[in-house]
């Protein structure tokens, strides 16, 4: 009898009774791959045809200790991993292209090294003596880390296994090349399976992973998307390139809070960590000018304050043009139609542009209120008070909602020196002592008694 085969998607999983070009599920284009099911064991021919081994079972309320970390003493790196490198742990670092990973990379090799971890760095894209340029450009020439230039997979867990080092960086997947896979490197099964092998491989030796992904156009990590399900950790390192500003964001740990950022500044010996980044994104902010915003947010576990800047200018053409960076274009579109429908102000025949100082992005719907004091400041051509914080969330009715953490907001805004801070109303907040607080319930009074338009 013919072995049967499925052919499954590589992107969201779905299964195809024969192959195509495109996932109809997904839309993914060439991800659909042939799966061959397993030839023995409980799918193939019943429990009675092969055994396997009895898995032991712990109790959940085993009294075992947590896994010791290992802190770098890089705080904004320590952060984001949750408070240090966990043994057994796989990590996957993705970012553009030149943004700065195998540099924060090379650092962090040398940072746990001089902590007394046996570090191996495998560079793929790179010969051993471009790395060590790198280092001795980064003050990191005498640092005990072992380096590889290798991208067979199967000569590298050779050399791992004898090695029996404590943490292995590998730079990059998409590099990596498995010859029981009958594909290019970079493939998604090469990747798949190259991904898995090193997983496995950390989980059986209690070797800490470290994996550098590229990223698509889309900002994606490149490959299927179960690399991602099969790590413990995924951090992004994000930035624009005309900044100095580079962000590690923690998008998936399961050592650790999720969302939580580390603020890195690029300088000529590598990426120095920034202990206080509000200050760091309002440092170039003058005088008041109309069209700016001042948000008190929260990354993580970590209140950030940052600049929204917005700009209203007559459409030259027909369709008026709307332009966002650092926030989500279709948050701008709704607050735009509550705007118009609650509040009666249009904003239509003209071109709307938003822009996050500094190059963060922000993702949490509390910044609605602040994108809103943006535009109507623009718009109106009055400037808010150099003192004031703005934050709250805005719902389709008009109203102001409240938000969490109220009071780590309040208390960033007062270390920089604002004085003022507009809240939704019915917040949980207590007296902070040196900021005036102006409670909003609903978008049309916001408009009213700050902007006096409406």
């Amino acid at each position: 009898m013919a072995k049967s085969l499925s052919f499954l998607c590589a992107e969201c999983g779905a299964a195809h009774s024969k192959w195509s070009g495109r996932c109809d599920a997904c839309g993914a284009w060439n991800s659909i791959t042939e799966e061959a099911p397993l030839s023995s064991g409980p799918g193939a021919k019943g429990l009675g045809a092969k055994r396997g081994r009895k898995v032991p079972l712990v109790a959940l309320s085993d009294d075992e200790p947590p896994p010791p970390r290992t802190e770098s003493k890089v705080a904004e790196l320590d952060r984001v991993l949750g408070g240090g490198l966990v043994p057994a742990s796989a990590t996957l670092v993705g970012g553009d292209p030149g943004i700065g990973k195998s540099t924060l990379l090379l650092q962090a090799a040398a940072a746990f090294a001089r902590r007394g971890l046996k570090c191996v760095y495998v560079s793929g894209e790179e010969a051993s003596a471009q790395v060590r340029m790198r280092a001795q450009r980064l003050g990191l020439g005498q640092a005990d880390v072992q380096l590889a230039a290798e991208t067979g997979l199967r000569d590298i867990l050779t050399t791992l296994e004898a090695e029996r080092p404590d943490l292995v960086i590998v730079d990059s997947i998409q590099t990596m090349w498995l010859d029981t896979v009958d594909s290019a490197p970079g493939s998604v099964s090469q990747v798949r399976a190259a991904a898995h092998e090193l997983t496995s491989f950390a989980k059986r030796r209690g070797v800490a992973v470290i994996l550098v992904g590229h990223v698509t156009k889309e900002g994606q990590i490149a490959g299927p998307r179960v690399v991602e399900h099969m790590v413990d950790t995924v951090l992004y390192f994000e930035g624009e390139r005309g900044h100095q500003f580079r962000i590690l964001r923690a998008v998936k740990n399961r050592f650790g809070p999720a969302d939580e950022i580390g603020v890195f500044e690029m300088t000529g010996k590598g990426l120095a960590q920034v202990a206080n980044p509000s200050a760091l994104f309002l440092a170039d902010r003058g005088e008041p000018a109309a069209g700016s915003a001042v948000f008190a947010g929260i990354e993580g576990t970590r209140p950030v304050l940052c600049e929204f800047q917005a700009l209203i200018a007559p459409a030259p053409h027909g369709t008026p043009r709307r332009s966002v960076v650092g926030w989500d274009g279709g948050r701008l579109a709704m607050i735009l139609a509550v705007l118009e429908s609650r509040c009666g102000i249009p904003f239509a025949g003209l071109d709307v542009y938003l822009n996050v100082a500094g190059g963060l992005r922000v993702a949490e719907p509390a910044a609605d209120l602040a994108v809103a004091a943006a535009l109507l400041s623009a718009r109106e051509d009055v400037a808010l008070p150099r003192e004031t914080v703005v934050f709250g969330e805005i719902s389709l009715s008009g109203a102001i909602r409240p938000v969490s953490q109220t009071e780590n907001r309040l208390k960033e805004a007062l270390k920089l020196g604002f004085s003022k801070a507009i809240v939704p109303q019915g917040g949980k907040t207590t007296e902070t002592s040196g900021v005036v607080l102006q409670p909003m319930s609903d978008l049309t009074g916001f408009v009213g008694d700050i902007f006096g338009a409406g």
